[in-house]
């Protein structure tokens, strides 16, 4: 991707996106669903093109086992909670998260007001990496015990930023900040605006972005050329064009932490769900915060977040993904190149659908938004995944608890959805 671009513009300038047929047009597995696997014939399979060729149809055929989807005919309604222990038990067991931090003591580094709202400024240190630089934002003047939101930042191929990405604290707002919220929030800093709504907010940096990013003079073994000079010896390392060039180094170096990672006995999502586990007992533990009201939600890799840490903590009592559900199929087959590394948990596919990961929390209510032309996705999988999540919740008795909506355009979180999205928090968390 070329410093220059947005992930969006990296994604439409691609001569695959939007040109490849679905599998489930093409291909009849056979069988009882889950099947059991069903050899590809080499003449169907020449006919039925995917990002990995005629390899495709035989790689998504590997999946359909689903041992411990809720939807297999093993599992009996009654069955819910045995399911979700056995279904709970091989999700962490293969996310392998590392094992989880006693929750680290909290420094407020500053508190003010802005905009109707009095904000904190945090900091706090895990057993690894640098400091975690976070915020927290509520209403002015309100007392008592409120409802609370664990506000996820989204990837946005933009690693310099972290939590700043979804805030506004002040009028002097990085340029790129400003437009990066026109382009995804339609000019919002959704984590304000649903502060104002009577909730305490916690955004924080995680793993590899903002304060908790991989800096250049840390890293050795690896030469990508001038970049690894930026941010060493400039005195503004916000310069716009440094920042362009760290998230371009950034975008380089994803798949060589995902390796290593992998080597390491973890994965990044599990990563990912340590630290969000930490920021949400440190939310929890607060003395303005009603730890039985909280929620989670966040846009893109904020929406992937949200899938591990709503679908493994039940802490999480409501939770609006937002433009990140689909298939394991539609990322087999048509869609891998447009996701980060951060997404994949090896193995997985074998045990649960991806929409089964969000909908391990059944019968806690969840809403999934979907844009109809968001180009990280397949509108038929981007369905498929809403039916999989509406029938979990359906069999557990919990069909109202669960809303899936599809909105026209592309990748986004706009005032349209933020609206629903906040409803929706209202509705489960206020009791409205």
């Amino acid at each position: 991707m070329k410093s220059n671009q947005t992930r969006r513009q990296f994604i439409r300038s691609s001569a695959l996106t939007g040109t490849l047929p679905f599998l489930s047009s093409h291909f009849d597995f056979g069988g009882e669903w889950p099947g059991q696997y069903n050899p590809v014939q080499p003449e169907m399979a020449a006919e039925m093109k995917s990002i990995i060729g005629s390899y495709g149809p035989w790689a998504a055929s590997l999946q359909r086992q689903g041992a411990l989807s809720f939807r297999n005919d093993r599992w009996k309604p009654e069955q819910l909670a045995r399911w979700k222990k056995e279904a709970l038990t091989k999700t962490r067991e293969l996310v392998a998260a590392p094992p989880q931090p006693a929750t680290p003591s909290v420094r407020v580094d500053r508190t003010f007001e802005y905009d109707g709202l009095q904000i904190e400024e945090l900091t706090w240190q895990l057993p690894y990496g640098r400091p975690t630089k976070a915020v927290v934002l509520k209403p002015k003047g309100v007392t008592g015990r409120l409802p609370a939101i664990l506000a996820l930042h989204d990837h946005g191929g933009k690693k310099y930023f972290g939590y700043r990405k979804i805030v506004k604290t002040g009028d002097d707002q990085h340029p790129l900040l400003t437009e990066h919220q026109l382009e995804d929030y339609e000019g919002r800093a959704w984590a304000n605006e649903i502060a104002r709504k009577g909730y305490v907010v916690l955004v924080h940096d995680t793993f590899t972005f903002g304060s908790r990013r991989v800096l250049y003079q840390d890293v050795e073994g690896l030469n990508y050329g001038v970049l690894n000079t930026k941010d060493k010896t400039d005195a503004d390392p916000e310069k716009t064009e440094h920042i362009e060039a760290y998230n371009q180094w950034a975008a380089e170096h994803e798949h060589v932490l995902s390796k290593s990672l992998f080597c390491a006995g973890t994965t990044w999502p599990g990563v990912f769900l340590s630290e969000d586990q930490v920021a949400l007992s440190i939310l929890c533990a607060r003395s303005d915060v009603d730890p039985q009201r909280v929620g989670c939600g966040g846009l893109s890799g904020g929406g992937l977040r949200t899938v591990y840490l709503a679908g493994l903590d039940s802490r999480i009592k409501c939770c609006v993904c937002v433009g990140f559900m689909t298939t394991w199929d539609d990322l087999t087959l048509h869609k891998s190149f447009t996701h980060t590394w951060m997404t994949y948990t090896p193995l997985l596919s074998r045990y649960l659908d991806f929409p089964e990961l969000l909908g391990l929390r059944v019968p806690l209510p969840t809403m999934v938004q979907n844009n109809n032309q968001d180009e990280l996705y397949t509108l038929p999988e981007m369905q498929t995944a809403d039916k999989i999540l509406a029938g979990v919740f359906k069999k557990a008795g919990a069909a109202d608890r669960y809303s899936g909506r599809f909105y026209d355009g592309a990748h986004k979180f706009d005032k349209t959805m933020q609206t629903d999205a906040f409803d929706w928090f209202d509705r489960w968390l206020k009791g409205k």
